[in-house]
């Protein structure tokens, strides 16, 4: 039988998860030679790992040449559900938080705020939560200066360790949500391969706990 196939999302996650995998006793040799290839066999061939950036991870999971994927609850909140959340991995750990100038009241008045983000549909989806009217712009690059130049009222980002909102004088006015590392199946890979997507679900809740 062909072996399941893994898209990890590149650095961090990769690295947690080909950890999770020695873990259970699989040989990864191959991910820590890989050099410039993008896909690679872990233990005696039972698994194949596609090496991917975080949305692709969901794209190739969700048209089926992937079978399962390792991707942060971040992304999944922005960029997908035609799959099934499997695991949550434990590792990956941060939080998704609304922030702003230090002393700037954000609550405050009745005009709809701007907010620059990465995550437009994660930031429409929590201010609708609240029932406020929110102008979304979406910036690619280091959001912590949108409101330093006035471009938004506030941001919302991932937070791990806040130095770089507290370097440049902004704090967390809300936690959003928690994020961590999933493991992803693919629809049909799930029924057609259930057993082996069982049994490794199972060796990970047990190696996790």
């Amino acid at each position: 039988m062909k072996p399941l196939r893994i898209a990890l999302t590149k650095g961090r996650l990769e690295k947690s998860t080909i950890e999770l995998f020695e873990k259970l006793g699989y040989n990864c040799d191959e991910v820590h030679n890989k050099g410039r290839r993008l896909i690679l066999t872990i233990g005696d061939g039972e698994f194949e790992v596609v090496l991917a950036k975080a949305a692709d991870v969901i794209t190739y999971v969700e048209h089926g040449v992937c079978d399962l994927g390792v991707v942060g609850k971040d992304t999944i909140l922005e960029n997908g559900t035609s799959f099934y959340e499997l695991l949550d991995l434990g590792f990956g750990k941060c939080k998704f938080a609304l922030a702003g100038k230090k002393d700037y009241d954000f609550y405050h008045g009745y005009g709809a705020k701007t907010i620059a983000t990465k995550y437009p549909n994660v930031t429409r989806s929590f201010f609708e939560g609240k029932n406020m009217d929110v102008r979304v712009i979406k910036i690619e690059g280091s959001v912590e200066l949108a409101p330093l130049v006035g471009l938004a009222d506030g941001i919302v980002d991932i937070v791990e360790t806040g130095s770089t909102l507290k370097a440049n004088n902004l704090e967390v006015k809300e936690f959003v949500t928690d994020i961590s590392a999933r493991l992803i199946a693919n629809t049909a890979s799930l029924k057609l391969r259930k057993n082996e997507i069982e049994e490794l679900v199972n060796k990970m809740e047990v190696a996790i706990k």
